[in-house]
């Protein structure tokens, strides 16, 4: 109606194992690994997700919503997500165990919004949340080897939170832009193997935050903001507080209708984090009473062009360069000290540091859209007293230079657009990194082209035909986010921990809107 409103969505996906690009996995030598035959396992399951809302206008200024989503993820997923299949089949035929485990993840979540306009100049949405989590995975294949191991694996971590945020305009003349608020969220995680409760993590966050943007009327703009984060965390780590108060400061000069500059300074605050309740929610973690928050600082210049130049309607260009400091790195796999014991544990290894360049040039005529992307960036670790084995080291999911390509065609009389995109990403050579592969961490290189087009005929209004090929050329290759390397085992010899990605990929889909 003209005060109420309604929302109802349901999704369900029946997903498969897919083949890799060439349809074969090979080793770092270009041999096929004997038992893939190109399929990556430990994919195949199906996913079901709910979500309804409801809006309420009861008053001209003031509005209310409640939301509720559903999600449902279960199949015969791999062991470890993060590695590939080769790793997989190598410890599971050492041990005599399977590829895949029954796993059921759900969660549930809750929400209830309020939006304020009072006044010209001035909004407020206050949001109310709170989910749960579940995960259960039946591991008695695991238990038949080692009993002291549990059958199922259950575990639950729940978020509740109070968020407030408003805006406000003032001033006449010098204006100001104001925008304010607070946020408050308790995370809890329980870890309950065969329904036993072993291990619980919980942490409380407050923050509260200002920023102005402040406009002097003559194409510059300064933009102060301050933050204070407060954070009570009860865990394996750490029993602790922290808490931190940062700033910010950009300044942006218009110095005509087509050219914009940008400079920025901000202070980081982050404190130590809650284990993950896969990982069983800290009970394995080492206690470690001196761990600290990281902070730092995030530089950045850049400058944006804009014009209807070198015959284009819409001709852009700029770049971003950018110097991060994040002090007091945490590393999750740091070696502890000896008197410490145990493989690893979680402490401030030293500062670690991240640069680099992004740039971009756009060329817009008629029906044909382009976008030329290049992003440069590296890390490295200035490593702190005791970890001095560490120092130069990189951030393990580090990627090498990257160029990426977008032409869009629209022609109009038959409605219907054309779409293609390249993304180049160049080698990365073996280094020192953190957490990376303890034989081979250098990182091949990969072109990846997608295209697709979009139909929608005059004659029949609403329909829309859509097809693409997603990697089309069939590129053999692994994501330099992901895990990749080769490493060693003192059991297992030789794993290949590459995730390779999808090979070719073609879709189609059919849309009606009344």
């Amino acid at each position: 109606t003209d005060t109420v409103d309604a929302l109802a969505y349901y999704h369900f996906l029946d997903r498969d194992n897919y083949m890799v690009g060439g349809g074969a996995i090979e080793d770092q030598e270009g041999k096929e690994i004997p038992g893939t035959d190109g399929e990556v396992k430990g994919l195949k399951g199906e996913l079901e997700n709910v979500l309804v809302k409801f809006g309420w206008d009861f008053a001209d200024n003031q509005r209310i919503q409640l939301g509720y989503e559903s999600y449902t993820d279960e199949g015969d997923y791999s062991y470890r997500p993060d590695m590939g299949l080769a790793t997989d089949i190598s410890i599971g035929d050492n041990l005599g165990l399977p590829l895949t485990y029954p796993t059921e993840f759900t969660r549930d979540t809750l929400t209830l919004n309020y939006e304020l306009q009072w006044g010209a100049n001035s909004s407020l949405t206050v949001a109310l949340f709170g989910n749960e989590s579940e995960l259960w995975r039946d591991e008695r294949a695991i238990q038949a080897i080692w009993p002291e191991d549990p059958a199922i694996v259950e575990g639950v971590a729940q978020n509740v939170g109070l968020s407030v945020l408003a805006y406000s305009t003032l001033g006449d003349g010098i204006e100001h832009q104001l925008t304010y608020g607070a946020d408050i969220i308790d995370y809890e995680t329980e870890y309950k193997p065969d329904g036993q409760l072993q291990g619980e993590e919980e942490a409380t966050r407050l923050a509260v935050f200002l920023e102005d943007r402040i406009e002097f009327g003559n194409g510059l703009a300064l933009i102060p903001g301050v933050r204070y984060d407060h954070w009570d965390m009860e865990a394996h780590v750490a029993d602790d507080s922290f808490s931190g108060l940062s700033g910010a400061l950009a300044g942006e000069w218009a110095i005509s209708d087509t050219l914009l500059v940008k400079l920025s300074s901000t202070q980081l605050f982050q404190a130590p984090e809650l284990a993950e309740v896969f990982i069983g929610a800290g009970v394995n973690d080492i206690p470690n009473p001196d761990i600290q928050e990281q902070t730092g600082y995030n530089n950045e210049l850049s400058l944006a062009y804009e014009d209807s130049i070198l015959g284009a309607d819409r001709f852009t260009a700029g770049f971003t360069v950018f110097n991060t400091d994040i002090q007091d790195y945490i590393y999750e796999y740091a070696p502890p000290p000896s008197e410490v014991g145990g493989r690893y544990w979680k402490d401030n290894v030293g500062d670690m540091g991240v640069e680099g360049v992004e740039a971009f040039l756009g060329y817009d005529v008629g029906g044909l859209r382009t976008l030329l992307t290049v992003s440069l960036a590296e890390s490295d670790l200035s490593a702190a007293r005791g970890y001095e084995e560490l120092d130069g080291a990189r951030i393990d999911r580090e990627q090498g230079d990257t160029i990426s390509l977008n032409v869009d065609y629209m022609f109009e009389r038959i409605e219907l657009a054309l779409h293609w995109d390249l993304l180049w990403v160049d080698d990365l050579d073996s280094g020192l990194d953190l957490d990376g592969a303890t034989l081979d961490n250098s990182k091949g290189g990969y072109t990846v082209h997608n295209i697709s087009a979009r139909w929608t005929p005059e004659n029949i209004e609403g329909l829309a035909l859509a097809m693409g090929v997603d990697n089309l050329f069939d590129e053999y290759y692994a994501s330099q986010s992901s895990r990749t390397g080769v490493s060693y085992h003192p059991r297992f010899g030789e794993l290949q921990l590459t995730d390779y990605e999808p090979g070719r990929n073609i879709k189609a889909t059919v849309s009606y809107q009344f």
